[in-house]
């Protein structure tokens, strides 16, 4: 299983980008996104709602103390930040996990996330978008094969095509 811990999330700073975690999580392979900070029912109402739509088993809940998320899961857990080691370095260990859990703030991370992941992973040494370093890592993990998935139980889905927009309603 890969799942996501978004730490500290903001109500009404970083709806947005969560939701954008959240998004990008589904898409591109992750099952499951634990929230941790403020409380906001509007992210996982949407996500929900998006689920119910396009497919697919994803789900979003709300922890308070992502440092129980952290300690309680079973695999290993990943850190995004730029200031880690290289992805490139480290992603023929990680595709030999089971269970992972990718770790993306919002605020200031806390010195004990750094400490207590198994990996701190580099996405680019650049400053970037927690977005960007999540969407980038699931691809790299799984060799873009999560671009071809197929979404079970979907009532909408995109019929790719060259021009134009055609949504398929089933």
């Amino acid at each position: 299983m890969i799942a996501v811990l978004r730490l500290g999330h903001r109500v009404g700073r970083d709806v947005r980008i969560t939701t954008h975690i959240c998004l990008a999580a589904r898409a591109l392979g992750a099952e499951k996104v634990f929230l941790s900070g403020e409380k906001d029912e509007s992210v996982i109402k949407s996500i929900e709602g998006v689920v119910k739509r396009w497919g697919g088993r994803f789900e979003v809940e709300y922890r308070k103390d992502w440092r129980a998320v952290m300690k309680g899961w079973k695999g290993k857990t990943v850190h995004l930040t730029m200031y880690g080691e290289p992805l490139n370095d480290k992603l023929g260990i990680l595709r030999k996990e089971k269970d992972l859990l990718v770790i993306v703030g919002a605020e200031k991370v806390p010195s004990e996330v750094y400490r207590n992941a198994n990996f701190n992973i580099s996405v680019s040494g650049q400053p970037h978008s927690e977005v960007a370093a999540l969407a980038v890592f699931l691809d790299r993990l799984f060799e873009g094969k999560e671009l071809e998935k197929r979404f079970s139980g979907a009532k909408l889905r995109i019929v790719p095509q060259a021009h134009g927009k055609l949504i398929e309603e089933r």
